[in-house]
């Protein structure tokens, strides 16, 4: 029990290349912040859709300029 170290007359296993490393630790990280989007949600497209229009609707609020005096808008028809 304890450590495992090669024979003397083996070579050390490969290490993976750094650029390999890199990408699989890449995909890890997507792969959690995924899953912890989705963590309690049994509907995730439909929430995705939710929240994609929220920020359209803000993004439209926000261009359109400060609302005239009083704060509201008015139309006569």
């Amino acid at each position: 029990m304890g450590l495992c170290f090669p024979c003397p007359g083996e070579s050390a296993p490969p290490t993976p290349d750094l650029e390999e490393k890199r990408a699989k630790l890449a995909e890890a990280a997507e792969r959690r912040r995924k899953e912890a989007a989705s963590r309690g949600i049994l509907d995730v497209q439909s929430v995705q859709e939710k929240r994609k229009k929220k920020e359209k609707i803000e993004k439209q609020i926000a261009t359109s300029g400060p609302p005239p005096e009083g704060g509201l808008r008015w139309t006569v028809s």
